[in-house]
């Protein structure tokens, strides 16, 4: 099940807001830009950059994912490890709002997220 109209209005703001503050200066985000996407009841926030096989061409690399799950009524975060799979986030892998998510991605504590 998809996240309803007026969370995803919420998202949205939250995650518009948070993008306007960390992506890099418009003169090189050619070379490296940050984006999200919603997928279901997940927003996935990923870098774009040239592929290093074909810089030619632009590839999307993940970096957080965060679930909502509406039962308990809060998003469960995870990070992508060098197996390409999603793991949860140990130090803190359930908060109560986008707003948090966004602040837990951002301040990076263990280097999870952005390397």
């Amino acid at each position: 099940m998809a996240i309803d109209v007026l969370q995803a209005l919420d998202v949205i703001e939250v995650m518009e807001n948070y993008l306007q503050r960390i992506r890099p200066p418009e003169e090189i985000r050619a070379k490296l830009d940050i984006a999200y996407k919603i997928e279901g009841q997940s927003i996935i926030v990923f870098e774009i950059r040239p592929h290093w096989k074909n810089p030619n061409e632009m590839a999307e690399f993940p970096v957080a994912k965060t679930t909502f799950v509406k039962t308990n009524n809060h998003w469960k975060v995870f990070w992508m490890k060098s197996d390409l799979k999603w793991h949860a986030y140990s130090p803190k892998s359930i908060v109560k709002s986008i707003k948090e998510f966004t602040q837990l991605i951002e301040e990076d504590k263990y280097h999870c997220f952005w390397g």
